[in-house]
């Protein structure tokens, strides 16, 4: 009797590996990212304008067309879905950015992105803002 409770102990430190294997092959994880800074290096910092808002939407651009200049006030998470897209981040040079790349986007520099790819470029874009804090800021 005395060696059942140690028995039991030993196949359930055994089944617990098991059951982890299991479950992470009914839903794998990949972690995209993993930051504490934008592409140029700045700091995350959310907006304590209001409670929190998270707004996420598939941004397309067009073969051969530009957003116009913005900024992000609030921190916003892309994943490129589809395509290429080459950002102009001004003094700090352009970066392009491919399918399946992730990226925590700039948030105070002035920056545009352009497809010069033959197909759309479609980014899912996550904000994680504030009431109060617009998304995007248009520039001149």
């Amino acid at each position: 009797m005395r060696k059942l409770p140690g028995t039991l102990l030993l196949l359930g430190a055994l089944g617990m590996p098991a059951l982890g294997w299991a479950q992470a092959q009914a839903y794998p994880t990949q972690e995209l990212l993993s930051t504490s800074t934008t592409v140029l290096g700045e700091t995350i910092r959310y907006p304590d304008s209001g409670p929190a808002r998270v707004t996420a939407s598939i941004v397309t651009i067009a073969p051969g067309a530009e957003t116009v200049f913005h900024r992000h006030p609030a921190p916003m998470f892309a994943y490129i879905l589809e395509g290429e897209v080459s950002v102009d981040y001004g003094d700090q040079g352009i970066r392009v950015f491919r399918q399946g790349e992730a990226l925590m986007e700039a948030m105070q520099a002035r920056h545009r992105g352009t497809n010069q790819g033959s197909v759309p470029v479609r980014i899912l874009s996550v904000h994680m803002g504030a009431a109060g804090t617009e998304n995007v800021v248009l520039e001149k």
